[in-house]
């Protein structure tokens, strides 16, 4: 191997491992936490927004919308069939944006990775996330009104995987499922930010 090139290779694996060392236990912590939360929670984050369509809150629901959306634990893909069963029970659509909205930009595990990134990017993270949610909800209160703005006629409940009768099997099993989903991304996401650090001047 030449020189030059075993040299990259000391240099962007000391700051893989750097790096490394400074996300890790915030990774694991958001994979401990969002798989208590989705074993253990999530039916009642749903059930507290499925709550929501029995109270005359009018355009104000937006805002407990946003922050139940940002409460669970559903991925962009998992987000889409609740919407679905949601919209079937008759919740507004309004109501609905706020929540798929926020659900999509933030869950319990992104919340946590946030905090390695210190206070001020946390809180940055979160209001930007519930405005987001608010503003979605908004636009379509006052550009459709009362018109129907989703239509989930293609989609069908989705099937769950916490069904094991034994609650820490299923924990455990949810554990590896986010395990097995994201590992690989994360170790490509610190792959990156390493070569980035050793490639990218500072003053850039």
């Amino acid at each position: 191997m030449p020189d030059v090139v075993q040299r990259e290779v000391i240099y962007i694996s000391y700051y893989f491992m750097v790096q490394l060392r400074q996300i890790f236990f915030y990774w694991v912590l958001g994979m401990v936490a969002g798989s208590l939360i989705s074993v253990f929670a999530k039916d009642a984050i749903h059930s507290m927004f499925s709550g929501l369509k029995d109270k005359k809150m009018g355009i104000w629901g937006i805002i407990p919308a946003s922050l139940l959306g940002m409460a669970s634990p559903l991925c962009m893909y998992g987000t889409i069939p609740i919407a679905a069963s949601f919209s079937r029970q008759g919740m507004r659509d309004d109501w609905l944006a706020a929540f798929m909205m926020s659900s999509i930009l933030l869950n319990p595990q992104l919340i946590l990775y946030s905090t390695a990134l210190g206070g001020t990017a946390l809180a940055v993270r979160l209001i930007s996330c519930i405005l987001c949610g608010i503003a979605a909800g908004l636009a379509v209160h006052f550009f459709f009104g009362k018109k129907e703005f989703f239509n989930f006629d293609g989609f069908s409940p989705g099937k769950s995987h916490d069904t094991d009768p034994n609650l820490f099997l299923r924990f455990l099993k949810n554990l590896g499922r986010n395990i097995r989903a994201t590992g690989l991304y994360f170790l490509a996401g610190v792959l990156l930010s390493a070569l980035f650090q050793r490639y990218v001047p500072e003053q850039s």
